[in-house]
Parts: structure tokens; C-alpha cells; sequence
């Protein structure tokens, strides 16, 4: 494609989509590719109902498809392609894909981070009946149901205590006795009546045929595998953004993370970042939708005052 774009869109979940239903309202064109996951990782959520608009929930793939048809009616252009490489070294940027050549005067790079998962012989069977990676997203399902947490950071510390709220028992497993968490998050789970600590174990398998039953676990110390019953199972052991393909491109957090100027830049100028990619923190749908909109506007306004300059 010779053509140089007005703004092009890396990745295709709640982010990138609303990126490109406002980029394609202001008249900007925008052409989205779509990734490896068409959709993100909503396309493996069941119902969502904690995304405004839906009184009764919604399928994530559903809400997926929907947001796709809207930013293709107002003239944003969908390609089911991978990104292979990214040139932001110079304008206009060029993007390679498996299929394509893209040259942009803007990117909004949404490509979102994915929750890292044990690789379970059931785990992803089980994965939206019963397993799950987030506790805002799916804690209201164990209403008086006991659940554990895999993990020993932080995370594990603050998901554990979050589905208090709604389960009886929840079970933290660690691999270990030593704990990464801070002291402050440890302390806090450990003051919890509803926590318990199952320590020097690991998860192997979880349970059930149709949706979660148990788990069964190995005791790091002695080899030893027992059977523990369970309603639900959540990881907390972090997420891995994806920007391989940024590496010394943009600049990236410790964690790989994109790092953010002024709302939604990036240290390259003309390169906008939204979503899950750059905020380690949420990970929610609709703050990823909202900062996709942000991008957008921020584009936009870019685009004008760069043109008015020329």
C-alpha cells in the first residue's frame, strides 16, 4: 500500500476499536490491524457485566463483533492481518505485516497485554467456566462460593481480598513460604477471616468437566498430590504486554510496558498508545475503551495543528 495514512491502528480490542469509531468520525480513515486475536481477549470472556449500556450483560465476542461492525460503518477499515515490524524512526512511519506494508503519519498502538497463564492440562478447557485471570471482571460469579487465587505478589494479595467481597472462603496457594508481596498487601490478606494460606504448593490440574470443581495440587516439598475442591480459580501470577515488536522502537517500562506522556503519547512523536498495553493497573474494557477515545482526540489534534503548521 503506497498510500500514507492519516492514522493506522495496531491491535483490535476495546481500545483500538473505539480508537477508530472516533478517528473514523473526525474523517480520518483509519485502517486497524486486526492482530493475532481478533477482538482481544474479550473474544475468551463469556458474559461481561460490568460494561455500561448492557443491563443484562453481554458475550464478550458479541461485544466485540458489535464494536467491529460500528467502526466499519463510519469508514474505518478492518485488515485481519499480524504485525511483523514497526520502523517509527522516521516519518511516515512503516508498519510490515504478514500480508502488507503500511506507511502512517500517526499510530495508535493498542495492542493490548496478555494474563500469563500455568499451561494446565484443563486450565483453558476451564477458562470462563470457573477459571479466570480477573477478579474485577469475574468475582461477582462466586457469590457464597469458595475460590482460590494462584500467586504470591501483589496481585495475588489484592484479588484475594477483593473476592471477599462476594465469595465465603477464598484460598491463596503459593509455591512457596517467602512471599513477593509487600509487607502492607501480605499483612492485609493475612487480617482477612475469609483468606486462608495454602503454602509450599502448586496447581497441576483443575477439576471438572463442564465448569470448575477442584484443583489438584502438589506440595513443593514433598511431591506429594492431593485433590482440594474449589468453585473457581483465579491467577494472579502477572501479565506480559505485547511489545516485542516495539523493542527499541518506543520507549518501554522494566516490564516492558509503553510508557506514557501527556495522556496518551508516547516519546515518539505522532505514536499514540492506548489500552491494556500501557496500564498495568485496570486492565478493564471500558478504561481501555475511554483511553482509545483519548487517542484518538489526541490524533486528531495532532494531525490539525501539524497540518496548519505546514
Amino acid at each position: 500500500m503506497n498510500e500514507i495514512l492519516n492514522t493506522l491502528i495496531i491491535g483490535s480490542g476495546p481500545a483500538g476499536l473505539t480508537a477508530a469509531i472516533y478517528a473514523s468520525r473526525a474523517e480520518l480513515k483509519p485502517v486497524i490491524i486486526a492482530g493475532l486475536n481478533p477482538g482481544g481477549q474479550l473474544m475468551q470472556t463469556t458474559e461481561i457485566e460490568n460494561y455500561p449500556g448492557f443491563e443484562n450483560g453481554i458475550l464478550g465476542p458479541e461485544l466485540m463483533q458489535t464494536m467491529i461492525k460500528q467502526a466499519e460503518k463510519f469508514g474505518s477499515k478492518v485488515m485481519y492481518e499480524i504485525v511483523e515490524s514497526v520502523d517509527f524512526k522516521q516519518q511516515p512511519f512503516k508498519i510490515k505485516t504478514d500480508k502488507a506494508e503500511y506507511l502512517a503519519k500517526t499510530v495508535i498502538i493498542a495492542m493490548g497485554a496478555d494474563a500469563n497463564w500455568l499451561n494446565l492440562p484443563n486450565e483453558q478447557r476451564l477458562r470462563g467456566k470457573g477459571v479466570s485471570a480477573c477478579a474485577t471482571c469475574d468475582g461477582f460469579f462466586f457469590k457464597n462460593k469458595e475460590v482460590v487465587v494462584i500467586g504470591g505478589g501483589d496481585a495475588a494479595m489484592e484479588e484475594a481480598n477483593y473476592l471477599t467481597k462476594f465469595a465465603n472462603k477464598v484460598t491463596i496457594i503459593h509455591r512457596s513460604e517467602e512471599f513477593r508481596a509487600s509487607k502492607i498487601m501480605l499483612a492485609r490478606a493475612q487480617a482477612n477471616p475469609k483468606i486462608t494460606f495454602m503454602t509450599n504448593s502448586s496447581v497441576v490440574d483443575v477439576l471438572g468437566t463442564d465448569h470448575v470443581e477442584g484443583v489438584t495440587i502438589k506440595n513443593t516439598k514433598t511431591g506429594e498430590e492431593t485433590d482440594f475442591k474449589t468453585d473457581g480459580v483465579f491467577l494472579a501470577i502477572g501479565h506480559t504486554p505485547n511489545t516485542k515488536i516495539l523493542n527499541g522502537q518506543i520507549d518501554l517500562d522494566e516490564k516492558k510496558y509503553v510508557i506514557v506522556k501527556n495522556n496518551t503519547r508516547t516519546n515518539v512523536e505522532g505514536v499514540f498508545v492506548a489500552g491494556d498495553i500501557s496500564d498495568p493497573r485496570y486492565r478493564q474494557a471500558v478504561s481501555a475503551a475511554g483511553i482509545g477515545a483519548m487517542a484518538a482526540l489526541d490524533v486528531e489534534k495532532y494531525l490539525a495543528e501539524k497540518e496548519m503548521h505546514e
